[in-house]
């Protein structure tokens, strides 16, 4: 950061603290102090938008800011807007971009990794159970693993497992050692107690994503007999003292209609997430259950109301297999985000255990520039439809190849799953969303009349 931005972030700061007091007044002063940061088109038009969205009292993200300012604790609140907002997003990515072009390879706007592939829970068909139990990243491995990526730009770290939060000291260390950069864990949230809440509070800058699979005989139904009871109380401790935190939802064949409901959401709100995360079942590993993979009709209905609950919610909902619109397809493979296992496996995806390269043995850059990654960067998009966007739910036969092209392993240490086994059990659910997903797309890219005048 220049001395220039020093001072801006310094008078950011200051702006941010009027903003509490005073949101009404101040919210704009601190869009102009943002401004100056924007050195990308695309940032220049979220600031435009940002201060629209504020002129109107009644819009939903304006809502979901006051609510935000009003739960938060202040420190966190400012960490939000220094970390995410203006590191993340406005510093970081120019140089990540930079790097692209300096290296032609991708570099991702968040790092998921995984401190640990042990849980506390078992629950039914999870995407990580397929990993062996006994695995971790050393905090030395974690804290390198950031370090080299905010010399990359990259100031988004995400965790998920395993359980995460077995190592919350860890987490915690590192966030008050990286206090620059963002955080979020992927939790089940059974292991929040009033003290971890405080602490979580305190250090301002990681947020927990709370896996909730609907209400409590939805929610327990995979992840176990009073799940639900533990997650709620988790939301109430975390709220209570501002820490942040939102859902994470998996739907599945006999959740969807309840996590996609208006009842859902709400209940959510109330409880104080202030975003949710919606990621659909994949059948991963020799436990698959490919009867809960959603049919066409679910992911369309997940589709719809997600972009309905956006445009009057006061919470800041993702899909992550649906909104291939708004990131032009796929954002694996290092395009905006990879994953690293806790064995050290670079992988493309959460959801793609398949690797070539393992951060104990190459650094960040050439994982990026591993022949898997560079298979992701050479063939994306995947599919002319950015609603059909994942190389293995939506086009499998792109992840077959991509795995045999790059020579790729499985990180599946259990079973060594090739990527045609898993590949096979996508191959009718693809057939199926094709069709729906090209009349959809049609839909909305279709001119209005009055576009078209």
């Amino acid at each position: 950061m220049s001395v220039k931005q020093s001072l801006q972030a310094v008078a950011m700061r200051e702006a941010l603290r009027y903003v509490r007091r005073n949101p009404e007044q101040n919210f704009i002063r601190l869009l102009s102090l943002i401004r100056p940061f924007a050195r990308i088109p695309w940032h220049r038009e979220v600031i435009s938008q940002a201060e629209a969205m504020w002129a109107d009292p009644e819009n939903n993200w304006r809502k979901l800011t006051e609510r935000a300012l009003q739960q938060l604790a202040p420190q966190v609140s400012e960490k939000i807007v220094m970390n995410f907002f203006l590191n993340a997003s406005l510093i970081g990515v120019p140089i990540a971009r930079a790097v692209e072009e300096e290296h032609d390879c991708n570099v991702p706007w968040a790092i998921l990794m995984d401190p640990t592939s042990n849980c506390n829970l078992r629950c039914e068909g999870c995407w990580a159970g397929e990993y062996a139990r006994g695995a971790h990243l050393s905090l030395e491995e974690l804290d390198s693993i950031i370090q080299q990526g905010k010399e990359l730009g990259v100031y988004f770290y995400l965790y998920s497992g395993g359980e995460p939060l077995l190592r919350a000291d860890d987490i915690l260390t590192l966030a008050a050692k990286h206090d620059d950069a963002v955080f979020c864990a992927f939790t089940n949230a059974t292991l929040v107690t009033p003290e971890l809440a405080d602490r979580l509070a305190e250090v301002g800058n990681v947020a927990l994503a709370i896996s909730v699979e609907g209400f409590a005989d939805a929610n327990d139904f995979r992840r176990g007999a009073g799940t639900y009871a533990k997650t709620v109380r988790a939301m109430d401790l975390l709220r209570e003292v501002g820490a942040p935190f939102g859902f994470s939802t998996c739907y599945h064949a006999q959740n969807t209609e309840e996590v996609a409901s208006e009842a859902f959401v709400d209940a959510m709100v109330e409880k104080g997430c202030l975003f949710g995360w919606y990621f659909t079942y994949m059948p991963i590993g020799q436990h698959a259950r490919p009867e809960l993979l959603v049919s066409p009709e679910q992911r369309r209905l997940m589709y719809e109301r997600v972009h309905e609950f956006r445009a009057r919610k006061p919470i800041f909902l993702i899909d992550f297999w649906n909104d291939g619109e708004y990131c032009n397809g796929c954002i694996a493979g290092g395009r905006h985000y990879l994953h690293i296992n806790a064995h050290g496996d670079v992988e493309p995806c959460a959801f793609i255990h398949y690797a070539d390269t393992n951060i104990r043995e190459a650094t960040l850059l050439e994982a990026l520039k591993s022949p898997l990654f560079m298979q992701y960067r050479q063939r994306h998009p995947f599919n002319a439809n950015p609603l059909r966007p994942c190389p293995l739910l939506d086009n499998p036969d792109e992840l077959v190849e991509m795995v045999s092209k790059a020579q790729a392993y499985s990180t599946q240490r259990l079973d060594n799953e090739t990527a045609e086994t898993v590949a096979a059990r996508c191959r009718q659910a693809a057939a199926q969303w094709g069709p729906v997903a090209d009349a959809l797309w049609q839909e909305r890219s279709a001119p209005t009349v009055k576009q078209a005048m």
